[in-house]
């Protein structure tokens, strides 16, 4: 948390950048904006095999702002913004327009001061082709107080982060009150790094990790300018399994929490206490069993969705989205957002929504129809999941005739659909006491959390890759080829005959063949011709 200068809700200028970063401090400052949040993504999310997740992104780059309340041209300071961070993070930010922009109505709510805030000050754009490297992580270390040279930000090694089967860095910015009354108002910069390292090769027993193996790099000392810097190793086992565990060195303390409705526990490593580095000048933490293990079996997740293409031909299509409410006796609702590009044109008529053979109707609808080469499709709904169930949400589409300017330099590869994002509040087994959330805020944060019985989700399902009717691109290669060709021919000849002038020549007495016969003649004492 990176405190700004003290000012009103609304104005809530950056002032202070001993920690906050200047560039995007002025950037706040000057487009008007409320909350930010861009995270960029690559991989996918497997809920099933990894559980669920602390912050999941959408595969690419994703984007949403709210902007405040005087800005008085919300679509001008969306496109400067979009451009602005597309130069800051190296990032292919600047193709947001307005046929993949949208504004939601209840999927996406301010996490920070919301007093007065109209949801047609938000814009939302994903991008799920952008693809991310070691350029965007360069300027995202660069905002860190420290850079990479002190701190956790010493274990981001590029080589290391970019060869994980998933890999998301995210920037959220937000005002926060600094006391009860909310008189003054600080901003708060999180920034989060979420990588998924597959090390255990399947068949093997052996679970054993350390950060050194991860990394290839060890913690030498914490960031001089941070007021906490600590690290949290998941120790939580079955009752059977605590025993088999061993983490080293020996952890600073423990601490249990419920994450997610389960309880968990952590082995605390404070990099800022004195006698963690008294041993040895680096920290390389590691989790052993003592014995082999049998393959890790993870909790199915409570809520949990997939989506996907259905159909034959390049005329007609059908987007089938599955929800699973795992939860054996909890029912509860959840919010869908779908964005589906212009060129895919929906039919609302044929939506269906089916929970258990029957029909599911939603509680709340908002449809907004696309504009050809203006505005996607925008489709919010609040669907009530029953306990233990599969909603299946379906909907038929048609595809549209794209001009040839539009296509993408590879047609025949498809074209991506945004994926589908789930906000709910999902109820929990374990309640969590308030006492736990007062003394760990900071841990509590970090975590999807709401109260003692539920807690915060936002998932997103698999973006799509659907094919459109293409043209033949080599056919205008063979014809440009083949005019050429006639062009150069027949224009070459007539031009040749209209501007050549003939001449009759008389043929010469002694030519070149008959002075080179006389010659070898003369040499073999015969007479000339």
């Amino acid at each position: 948390m990176t405190p700004g200068g003290p000012a009103p809700a609304d104005a809530a200028p950056v002032s202070h950048y001993r920690l906050f970063p200047k560039a995007l401090g002025q950037l706040v400052s000057a487009q008007g904006v409320r909350e930010l949040h861009l995270a960029l993504t690559q991989g996918f999310w497997r809920t099933r095999a990894w559980g669920q997740p602390p912050l999941q992104a959408p595969a690419g780059a994703e984007l949403w702002v709210w902007f405040q309340d005087t800005v008085a041209d919300v679509d001008k300071a969306w496109e400067e913004l979009s451009n602005i961070l597309s130069g800051i993070f190296c990032a292919s930010l600047n193709f947001i327009d307005s046929t993949n922009t949208v504004t939601p109505t209840a999927s996406f709510k301010p996490l920070g001061l919301a007093n007065g805030t109209d949801h047609h000050l938000l814009r939302y754009a994903v991008l799920p082709r952008e693809i991310v490297c070691t350029e965007n992580l360069t300027p995202w270390k660069k905002l860190l107080p420290c850079g990479s040279k002190a701190g956790l930000a010493v274990l981001l090694k590029a080589e290391r982060l970019f060869h994980s089967s998933y890999h998301s860095q995210a920037v959220h910015i937000r005002p926060i009150c600094r006391d009860a009354s909310c008189l003054a108002v600080s901003w708060e910069l999180r920034q989060t790094l979420t990588v998924v390292f597959e090390t255990f090769p399947s068949g093997q027993g052996k679970k054993d990790w350390s950060l050194f193996k991860m990394f290839s790099r060890t913690l030498t000392e914490a960031c001089p300018l941070a007021s906490q810097s600590k690290i949290y190793v998941d120790i939580s086992a079955k009752d059977k399994e605590k025993e088999l565990l061993e983490v080293t060195p020996s952890p600073t303390s423990v601490h249990e929490a419920i994450v997610q409705g389960e309880k968990r526990t952590y082995a605390v490593y404070d990099l800022l206490s004195p006698s963690l580095f008294n041993t040895s000048r680096s920290l390389n933490v590691q989790l052993k069993w003592k014995r082999p293990q049998d393959s890790l079996e993870l909790s199915t997740p409570v809520l949990h969705a997939q989506r996907y293409v259905s159909g034959y031909g390049l005329q007609t299509g059908k987007i089938s989205t599955l929800i699973y409410n795992t939860h054996p006796y909890r029912a509860f609702p959840v919010i869908l957002l779908e964005t589906v590009p212009w060129y895919l044109r929906l039919y609302v008529h044929t939506l269906t929504i089916i929970t258990k053979g029957k029909e599911n109707k939603p509680s709340y609808i908002h449809y907004q129809p696309a504009q050809d080469r203006r505005r996607p499709h925008l489709l919010e709904m609040l669907i009530q999941l029953p306990a233990n169930s599969v909603t299946k949400i379906t909907i038929q589409f048609e595809r549209a005739l794209l001009k040839w300017t539009e296509y993408t330099p590879d047609p025949n590869h498809g074209f991506y659909v945004s994926p589908s994002v789930l906000s709910a509040l999902v109820p929990s087994v374990i309640a969590m006491k308030e006492v736990d959330m007062e003394q760990s805020p900071l841990f509590t944060s970090l975590f999807p959390s709401s109260d003692g019985s539920s807690y915060f989700v936002r998932l997103y399902t698999e973006p799509l890759l659907v094919n459109l009717p293409t043209p033949d691109f080599s056919m205008p290669y063979n014809v440009i080829c083949l005019t050429c060709t006639v062009v150069a021919v027949c224009y070459g000849s007539f031009y040749n005959l209209l501007t050549r002038t003939f001449h009759v020549e008389e043929p010469t007495r002694g030519g070149l063949a008959k002075r080179l016969a006389n010659i070898i003649r003369k040499f073999r004492g015969v007479p000339p011709l």
